[in-house]
């Protein structure tokens, strides 16, 4: 599995993750082993619920992992820190919270050989627990919820603006940098964004199998996806540019559903298209429901609207709670835009102010 100088370095950043670590190292060291071997680097970001020890047990008793520090305690500077800790020329991201395929290390070396490519990944797919989880991972694959995003199509191959997760030939990181630490969320997507301008190839490809664990509360994933959208203006601000028309719209939405009854004390005809909009939207909200129930099951048609609602709403919400923060005051985000959304059972609060402190600095 390991030798002196491995060809694959699996990087895992994790934070309070007692629930759902070992799990995610047996299965890692399950993995069908490429040759040359692998070795599997945790970025622990000051975990305090048990993980570290947890951890510890696995350095004894398996000699390819070892535990990097993250004092960032967020995923931009887990990654990071794992990166420059790693011996192997192919770098493979693995998170906690994704099942994989036995052969996901040896299909991503393949892949990434046959195309050239400097990023590869499979399709972002999702399995979720109980009939809420269940609705939120269905949800999850509609071109409907996704704006049509190629990542969620499960049989999809060829090129792509960005990839779950990620394998990357060390030299990437040399040629563009690492990932942003000033991001707490969508640093993938942002890094992926630099590696395209820069003339660089990213492919998906379904021979690449995971299966990511979403959110099982529809208040766990408004979080979520709040936090997604609150991260996105940074990044937009970074590059001038969104990357894609799917990033602004759900912001645009939410907007129009606040300012349009506003608007229509001055302007009659606001009031109309609000109903108007409210109409289409309820219309594609329930299509898309009974075409995704029809898919993946009609037990799930009367929890697919919120979900779908949640999604858009949280997401938009985040967008332009992050256009106020960033671009209009110029402040630093608050504890609720930083703070672990899937936290383990044990995650202290206080932990959140913690964190709020480390990204302001």
């Amino acid at each position: 599995m390991a030798s002196t100088n491995p060809t694959i370095s699996v990087i895992v950043p994790c934070r309070n993750e007692r629930d759902s670590i070992e799990t995610c190292l047996r299965s890692i060291l399950a993995q069908e082993p490429p040759a040359g071997g692998f070795e599997v680097i945790v970025a622990d970001g000051v975990s305090d619920d048990g993980t570290r020890e947890m951890l510890g047990r696995f350095v004894a008793e398996n000699s390819c992992v070892r535990v990097a520090d993250n004092p960032g305690r967020i995923v931009s500077t887990g990654l990071n820190e794992a990166i420059k800790a790693a011996s192997g020329q192919i770098i493979v991201r693995m998170d906690a919270h994704t099942d994989y395929a036995s052969d996901y290390l040896r299909q991503c070396l393949a892949v990434l050989g046959e195309t050239g490519a400097d990023n590869v990944g499979g399709p972002w797919v999702a399995k979720g627990n109980g009939i809420t989880g269940e609705a939120i991972a269905a949800a999850f694959q509609s071109r409907f919820c996704m704006g049509g995003a190629r990542g969620h199509d499960e049989n999809y191959e060829g090129l792509i603006d960005t990839v779950y997760l990620g394998c990357w030939r060390r030299g990437v990181f040399d040629r563009i940098g690492f990932f942003d630490e000033n991001l707490v969320r969508n640093q993938d997507d942002e890094f992926n964004l630099r590696l395209t301008r820069a003339g660089g190839k990213i492919w998906q490809s379904p021979r690449i199998r995971c299966w990511y664990r979403p959110r099982g509360s529809l208040r766990a994933l408004f979080r979520q996806y709040m936090q997604y959208g609150y991260w996105k203006i940074p990044v937009i601000q970074k590059h001038k540019i969104p990357a894609s028309i799917r990033h602004v719209t759900p912001g645009v939405f939410v907007l129009s559903l606040v300012m349009l009854p506003l608007l229509s004390y001055l302007w009659a005809p606001a009031g109309w298209l609000w109903l108007a909009m409210v109409g289409v939207y309820s219309i594609c909200n329930v299509a898309a429901s009974v075409v995704t129930a029809a898919r993946k099951g009609y037990r799930l048609l009367a929890f697919l609207p919120p979900v779908f609602a949640v999604y858009h709403i949280a997401y938009g919400y985040g967008f332009l709670r992050g256009f106020w923060d960033f671009v209009i005051l110029g402040r630093k985000p608050k504890s609720v835009f930083v703070a672990l959304t899937r936290p383990s059972t044990t995650t202290p609060r206080k932990e959140n102010r913690k964190i709020e402190s480390n990204v302001a600095q």
